[in-house]
């Protein structure tokens, strides 16, 4: 078992504590930098950086970042599913160490798709229906997962088309 503990934060956004939301910090016990690569791998990170070495996943709308020493999870609804999370990621560590062995460690990232090209796929009208002020808005919310052509009221069929046919290269969790 490579991780065996951590000691977790729970915390407000400093840069507005009105949100509803939290964060999480794990401090981990143990080093798991060795099985970043093969966490990778196996989770599908979006992101992975060898200096320093960490990877970030994507996961339900939420941003997960995992470093040698400390797991960070934002938008978390409570203290009870920042512990669901890290527990769950706790046992995806282990597993993969444990196998590391039979899996290809990967220090890539995946491509991602480019706000600016989703722009020029929308409307640009920034008429605020998909409840975002601006198209801007609304693109950078597609880069992360959150949004799809179905959300953008003022689509054209063809540009709908257009716009899937964009996305559909990249594994976005939507």
């Amino acid at each position: 078992m490579l991780l065996k503990g951590y000691r977790k934060e729970i915390f407000r956004p400093e840069c507005n504590p009105s949100f509803q939301s939290v964060h999480c910090i794990a401090h981990l016990d143990e080093d798991v930098g060795a099985v970043l690569p093969y966490l990778n791998t196996v989770l599908g990170g979006f992101q992975y950086f060898e200096i320093p070495p960490l990877v970030m996943f994507k996961v339900h709308g939420k941003l997960i970042k995992v470093g040698p020493r400390e797991i960070a999870v934002n938008a978390l609804n409570d203290e009870a599913e920042a512990d669901k999370i890290l527990e769950w990621l706790k046992r995806e560590i282990n597993e993969a160490w444990e196998k590391h062995e039979e899996i290809t460690p990967s220090f890539k990232s995946v491509s991602q798709p480019q706000i600016l090209e989703i722009l020029k796929l929308l409307p640009k009208t920034n008429c605020g229906e998909c409840g975002y002020p601006t198209c801007m808005v609304f693109a950078v919310q597609v880069t992360e997962g959150g949004k799809g052509a179905d959300d953008c009221p003022s689509m054209t069929e063809e540009s709908r088309n257009k716009f899937n046919e964009y996305l559909s290269q990249f594994d976005l969790d939507v």
